[in-house]
């Protein structure tokens, strides 16, 4: 129940977080000047975007490297179902950033990235489980998605200083990655069941 419910929260926070982020995205008029350099929100939203997405990714992609296998999990404290609502409230909230702002960097359609969250966060509802033990038989998915969000970011970093990318070869590259993913699973399945 508090995991629904969790999930629920998600939902408002993620779709909040999207019209205030692309709300920010409109304002173009200049704040500031540096270096000659004409500084608006939306220029400051990407390149803060951006610099989050590559931190959060690097540092993911860190700690899968150098995991240190003599460090055990901490103690699961019980707690209250209002205790437990709020603390996955409050995680979303730091969370639900990088999606909400790859959402920003992938789409330029405010209605696509609505439909989008929610499409994700109705998968996730449903599916969270099947998904997380898929991803623990196959690590190197969730290096491939932490890439995805390197490359959005760095993307994103590069927007915020007006250079456009052209989205198409973002998914291009994203979609060519995952193909040869799927067949590096099945050859490594092939080869662990001969």
């Amino acid at each position: 129940r508090a995991r629904k419910l969790g999930i629920g929260f998600a939902l408002v926070t993620r779709i909040g977080l999207l019209f205030s982020l692309s709300w920010i995205i409109q304002l173009t008029d200049p704040l500031f000047v540096v270096f000659s350099e004409e500084i608006s929100g939306r220029d400051l939203v990407l390149l803060v975007g951006g610099l989050f997405l590559l931190a959060k990714a690097t540092h993911e992609i860190h700690a899968l490297v150098e995991h240190d296998p003599d460090i055990t999990p901490k103690q699961a404290v019980t707690s209250s179902m209002a205790s437990i609502i709020i603390q996955i409230g409050i995680l979303d909230i730091v969370f639900s950033l990088d999606s909400v702002i790859t959402a920003v960097g992938l789409v330029d359609e405010l209605s696509i990235m609505v439909i989008a969250v929610m499409v994700a966060v109705v998968v996730m509802l449903f599916s969270a489980r099947t998904i997380g033990d898929f991803i623990d038989n196959h690590p190197t998915l969730k290096v491939l998605a932490l890439s995805f969000l390197m490359m959005i970011g760095f993307m994103l970093v590069v927007e915020s200083f007006d250079v456009h990318v052209p989205k198409g070869y973002i998914y291009f590259a994203m979609a060519f990655s995952v193909i040869v993913e799927i067949i590096n699973i099945r050859v490594r399945k092939r080869f662990r069941n001969a």
